[in-house]
């Protein structure tokens, strides 16, 4: 890694108290970036003004937002458009968002989310996600390089050991750790090969 990479790697996390994003933040630190962790406290996603104030100054911005008390097809698509119009003005290039297998086709080309047996509960959280990827899609002026990533299928509970990642259909078998998620956030983050789309990643 050159000093020129660390020096262009500063990284906002947005939604940096949660599951991933405390394991985006521990990997950017561990490989000795600069992260400003940015939590519900310290301003609101969707609005753009906050989201320019808080990102003025970064390179990267990574974004692992939810709000459980939200309505997710009024959030998702509210925090996407924030970030698309908010970012831009702080000068931030580069946008990794974590999305969701569910709304990810299949070998098969069906969403995983319509595949049978798939779990329906949760289904309004489902489309609630896809609603901001698209939200991202049309809002997201030219200068805004994004991709939103999420597991193939699921996280796992075990952690070690680190066995890599590479990108893949939605599979509800695929598992993948917090850990090497996070590598692969980071290092679409830095060095980015998926633009503009939703790719799923697994385990490798």
């Amino acid at each position: 890694m050159t000093q020129k990479q660390k020096e262009s790697g500063k990284f906002i996390v947005f939604g940096a108290r949660g599951r991933v994003g405390r394991a985006v933040v521990a990997e950017a630190r561990a490989r000795g970036y600069e992260v400003t962790e940015a939590g519900r406290g310290d301003g609101d996603v969707p609005s753009a003004a906050d989201v320019a104030r808080l990102a003025a100054g970064h390179d990267v911005a990574v974004a692992a937002v939810y709000d459980m008390g939200a309505v997710p097809g009024a959030f998702f698509p509210a925090a996407a458009r924030a970030l698309a119009a908010g970012l831009p003005e702080a000068g931030v290039r580069r946008l990794v968002s974590v999305g969701l297998a569910s709304v990810l086709p299949t070998e098969s080309g069906a969403l995983l989310m319509d595949t049978p047996g798939y779990p329906q509960e949760w289904r309004e959280f489902y489309v609630g996600h896809a609603a901001g990827t698209e939200a991202l899609r049309a809002a997201a002026p030219a200068g805004l390089d994004w991709a939103v990533l999420s597991p193939a299928g699921d996280f796992t509970a075990e952690e070690d050991p680190r066995d890599g990642y590479a990108f893949a259909a939605a599979d509800a078998e695929a598992r993948i750790t917090n850990a090497d998620f996070a590598r692969a956030v980071l290092d679409e983050a830095l060095s980015p090969t998926v633009h503009h789309v939703h790719a799923g990643v697994t385990a490798s």
